[in-house]
């Protein structure tokens, strides 16, 4: 469900299928989630690993996949996004049902939230490091999904998380989002870190694109006058 006011870019939904079951609430400006959150959601937050709660922001991730909740956790917190995530899946089968269908609905919920790109910056890259490892990510809300992933990573996972998994749920993500986003780690020897730094980056990119930019409201950031396909 999209936004309810005018200026409030947020979305809640339940997603149900036979393979996951996801609550998901997210405001991109942080602050408060939608008045329709469900209130299991609500009562989440402060609660688990990647759980935290500031004047600006509130985050609740759980997935049943610790590192994925690490992943997002760290994608909401250097978005600048409030966002209250949990997921139920057929993790008895394997960890690719639950995170790909939670990077859908995050995807999903984006654009949902963002609505149009009217007024905002549109483009938006960054780096970012964690000890060793340095990624990059550049993104556009050219509701034209597309996304290339280069991270390198080595080992088969970390923690419970595969790691062919890692690069299919950014591209999970762009596919919902409607995002163009390339994603790259450019060096870093920890796999960890180099998946840290790579949501991290993308993160801050994602803030600066969907940033408002003032003056250029009511605008469209595009030659051709439209986004839209």
């Amino acid at each position: 469900m999209g936004s309810e006011l005018p200026n409030q870019r947020w979305a809640a939904f339940a997603r149900d299928t036979n393979e996951t079951k996801i609550l998901l609430a997210l405001n991109l400006d942080g602050g408060a989630f939608p008045p329709n959150t469900d209130a299991r959601l609500l009562t989440a937050v402060g609660e688990g690993h990647a759980s935290q709660s500031s004047k600006s922001q509130s985050i609740s991730v759980n997935t049943g996949i610790g590192f994925l909740d690490h992943m997002l956790h760290a994608l909401a917190k250097h978005s600048g996004w409030s966002l209250a995530l949990i997921c139920k899946g057929d993790l008895h089968i394997d960890d690719h049902h639950t995170a790909e269908d939670c990077c859908l609905a995050l995807g999903y919920a984006f654009a949902q939230s963002l609505g149009s790109a009217t007024g905002l910056a549109r483009f938006g890259h960054a780096y970012a490091p964690l000890d060793e490892a340095l990624s990059r990510a550049v993104v556009d809300l050219s509701n034209r999904p597309y996304s290339v992933v280069e991270l390198g990573l080595r080992r088969e996972k970390i923690g419970d998380l595969s790691c062919e998994m890692i690069p299919h749920c950014l591209q999970s993500f762009a596919q919902a989002a409607r995002l163009t986003l390339h994603v790259d780690c450019l060096r870093g020897e920890n796999d960890h870190h180099r998946a840290e730094s790579a949501f991290k980056a993308l993160a801050v990119a994602i803030r600066h694109a969907t940033a408002r930019i003032p003056g250029k409201e009511g605008e469209v950031p595009s030659t051709k006058g439209t986004l839209s396909v």
